[in-house]
């Protein structure tokens, strides 16, 4: 597999095991030392995989969510190093009612590690974000 289908492959992976709550295979895809980044989407400045997986896991733990990677722009910068911006599309639903339908971008940068791609650091944008609360 080429570089840019290993890196096609750890995004599906991404979304399939968010999606899922296969938070220790979700975990592997990460440096240990990732920056998320979703301050410009009204979050906050995370460090550390563990931290964002606890970050992660106490907001949409128990919702049912749904995401969907679209028109992936890869720029290989060197043989362990890549950039790359996805079109996003999500709809979260919490057990309260509570739904999200948000679309935008991940911004990120790859690092290979042992021969595998890991997500170094991750910037969400949104473009349009439709929130219904629970009883609406």
């Amino acid at each position: 597999m080429n570089d840019h289908e290993a890196l096609r492959a750890l995004k599906a992976r991404y979304f399939r095991l968010m999606d899922t709550k296969d938070w220790s295979g979700f975990r592997a895809l990460f440096c240990d030392d990732v920056v998320i980044d979703l301050s410009e989407s009204g979050g906050e400045v995370i460090t550390g995989a563990d931290d964002f997986l606890t970050f992660l896991t106490a907001r949409i733990g128990d919702a049912l969510t749904i995401h969907h990677g679209h028109s992936p722009e890869i720029d290989l910068l060197s043989e362990t190093t890549a950039r790359g911006i996805w079109a996003l599309e999500d709809r979260l639903i919490w057990p309260d009612g509570t739904r999200v339908h948000g679309f935008g971008h991940y911004h990120e940068t790859y690092t290979k590690i042992d021969g595998e791609w890991r997500i170094r650091t991750q910037r969400l944008t949104r473009l349009h974000t439709d929130y219904r609360p629970a009883g609406a």
